[in-house]
């Protein structure tokens, strides 16, 4: 019986075969429970300091705005050199960055001012971290047939730490303050990188590319844009990132103002859509191909367009908790069954070009929206922004409905042709 369960076990999670990535698996798991517990804490922290709406959206537009400018040329270093020596780096200015955090609020001194900087450099640094972190799960395996199953489990350990994070985070604020949610995130980065220094990583043979990083940018763009299944799909992304993950920085006000709640419900709140979104990766991780994924992504915005339009209108916490599973499962589905189809159609010389375009439209987008949602709940309130949210997400899901059939035409070939190499991989 115990073999029977581990074969199954290895149906269904093909990817942790691999040493490699079962120490990148635990190694994240810890990491980003920590950088969760950092969100809700410097969320809840800049509101408290300047109760302001627009201060909410410039923190996170300053964290996710150098991904909209530098994400491309972060996808042109990660092609031209070690995906695994960039991560380690990464993870230690990652770890740099929390323990200032933590410092400064230990000690009492921090302003918003602070925070701002300190969220500009964390964006800076993920304009390269994201990318690479992409990029490099091929070469975390052992068999390039279980990377649809790695890029959906990688998905889960991010939904998972958002379920056990934000609880954790809330209830941290709560007791002891937010200062020691910055300080174990800081510490929580030593895990990650033991984890890759463990790792026993083949060198990857990097093509010798030719021209200027700006010239290889304007390649992937015309690669991309060329191609309608990979075009449509980061439309997509951007216009999902800009509306519909508005609700991200808007929770602190709906769980004090609106449900009349402290850090717990927003706690709360965050670890309900992690609920979601975990069931939406363990769906991802337990398909055993990607057929039929373009009706998913399809689907996925409508799925967080109707919820959060009922959740704008809801004043109950249990009914908003409820919501919120579904808010995190559309958000999850839109994410992984994007990320799964981009990096299973990619030749793996552009790889880390294409990915920082996926980064640009999707975390580089963010800021943009973090921008704009703390402007419009300033001026026609929280509840009718995420309603607004809402209807564009579902128009959104509508649109790239109706192209599925030029889409999966498009793409036929290049299935045809990635299933030709990976037999010829597979018989060696």
């Amino acid at each position: 019986m115990a073999n029977t369960d581990g074969n199954q076990e290895q149906q269904l999670l093909p990817a942790l075969r691999s040493r490699n990535y079962r120490l990148f698996f635990a190694g994240q798991s810890i990491s980003l429970i920590g950088s969760w517990m950092t969100h809700i804490a410097t969320i809840w922290l800049v509101y408290h300091l300047t109760n302001s709406p627009v201060m909410l959206g410039v923190v996170g537009f300053a964290s996710q705005i150098p991904s909209f400018f530098l994400a491309p040329f972060g996808g042109v270093f990660v092609d031209r050199f070690s995906r695994y020596h960039t991560l380690i780096g990464t993870q230690i200015f990652s770890m740099v960055q929390s323990l200032a955090l933590a410092v400064l609020a230990l000690t009492g001194t921090i302003q918003v001012w602070h925070i701002i900087g300190l969220s500009l450099f964390q964006g800076l640094i993920n304009s390269v971290d994201s990318p690479a972190r992409q990029a490099f799960a091929p070469e975390l395996l052992e068999h390039r047939e279980h990377l649809a199953n790695a890029i959906a489990i990688n998905s889960t350990i991010i939904n998972g730490a958002q379920l056990i994070g934000p609880a954790l985070g809330g209830l941290l604020i709560a007791t002891i303050g937010a200062a020691y949610c910055f300080l174990i995130d800081g510490f929580s980065y030593i895990a990650v990188i033991i984890a890759l220094l463990e790792m026993d990583i083949k060198p990857r043979q990097i093509v010798v590319t030719t021209g200027n990083p700006f010239q290889q940018v304007a390649e992937v763009f015309v690669y991309a844009f060329k191609f309608p299944a990979i075009r449509c799909i980061l439309w997509l992304s951007a216009l999902v990132s800009l509306m519909g993950l508005q609700y991200t920085i808007l929770l602190p006000i709906f769980a004090e103002k609106i449900l009349t709640g402290s850090a717990k419900t927003l706690g709360l709140l965050m670890t309900a859509s992690g609920i979601g979104a975990s069931a939406g990766g363990i769906y991802l991780a337990t398909r055993v191909n990607i057929l039929l994924i373009g009706k998913l992504i399809a689907l996925a915005p409508g799925i967080l367009g109707i919820s959060l339009m009922a959740f704008s209108l809801s004043r109950y916490l249990q009914l908003s908790l409820f919501i919120m599973l579904f808010v995190g499962l559309g958000t999850m589905l839109q994410i992984a069954a994007s990320n799964t189809f981009l990096q299973t159609i990619v030749d793996d010389d552009k790889r880390g070009r294409l990915m920082s375009l996926y980064t640009m439209s999707f975390l580089g987008m963010l800021p943009l929206g973090n921008l704009l949602g703390g402007f419009l709940a300033n001026r026609i309130g929280t509840p009718n922004t995420l309603m607004v949210d809402g209807i564009v997400c579902i128009v959104a899901s509508v649109w790239f409905y109706q192209k599925l059939p030029l889409l999966k035409q498009s793409i036929v070939e290049v299935y045809q042709q990635k299933r030709t190499i990976l037999r010829k991989e597979t018989s060696r």
